[in-house]
């Protein structure tokens, strides 16, 4: 059998890039999808190399239906195969409800949800088929205990895990399993790019362990969800985020 491949949507992130880093020295072959817009990819992929790590990478505007099924596409003809679904492409247009556009609304809805349904619609034939699979829906302390300026996000993390649950019960009697995993606030460069007041007096005064979450970390919990010690876990949430919401 040839190796399992895995692909992490917005892969040459902070986060993606820790999943696809882990997922590769599982024993992946490993895609990362970027957007149009990214016109760093390559140095991605050279740096990355190397390490001595070799990654396919996948365009793709996730938020569009035929756009993620040209991607599926791309990925199948190269590979012949797609085995663990990784959605991790994100984003955050923060403000408040009072202050918050349609556009705002539409944007996040478009990238973190929207765009889950897509990759998974157009992966999970495949994986049907070879009656074996992963998809993993990466959601958000958010989504679990709210947050203030984020309706958009949390709204759209929480609708996540709704689709993990119901795609989840459509392919358990197939060898897929569906999952949510949960970070809190990671140690990305998105954390370190706001203004340390918010740091120090909003943020980690919320988590009880004392720290933000390394991005590692969920990979670690992700790299377990998608082996064969995780076959008996299906339509779960798995929050990781140091006790600032436990459910």
């Amino acid at each position: 059998m040839s190796k399992r491949v895995a692909l992490v949507t917005g892969g040459m992130g902070g986060l993606g890039t820790a999943l696809c880093r882990r997922l590769h020295l599982d024993g992946f072959t490993v895609a990362a999808t970027f957007s149009p817009s990214n016109h760093h990819h390559r140095e991605w992929l050279a740096s990355h190399r190397r390490d001595g790590m070799d990654f396919i990478a996948v365009e793709a505007d996730v938020a569009d239906f035929d756009g993620a099924a040209r991607a599926l596409q791309r990925l199948l003809a190269h590979t012949g195969r797609i085995d663990v679904l990784v959605n991790n492409a994100g984003l955050a247009r923060d403000r408040s409800m009072r202050k918050m556009g349609l556009d705002d609304w539409h944007a996040v809805m478009g990238v973190n949800l929207d765009g889950a349904f897509n990759m998974a619609r157009h992966a999970i034939e495949p994986m049907i088929a070879q009656r074996w699979g992963r998809i993993v829906n990466i959601g958000s302390v958010s989504a679990q205990q709210g947050a203030p300026d984020q309706a958009n996000y949390a709204a759209a993390k929480a609708g996540l895990h709704g689709l993990s649950k119901a795609l989840a019960l459509e392919t358990a009697c197939h060898g897929v399993t569906v999952n949510t995993v949960s970070p809190g606030h990671l140690e990305t460069r998105m954390v370190h790019e706001l203004p340390p007041q918010v740091l120090h007096e909003r943020i980690l005064p919320q988590i009880p362990v004392g720290r933000l979450g390394q991005p590692g970390e969920v990979a670690a919990m992700v790299s377990w969800l998608v082996s064969e010690d995780a076959a008996f876990v299906t339509g779960a949430n798995l929050a990781i985020n140091g006790g600032q919401h436990m459910c």
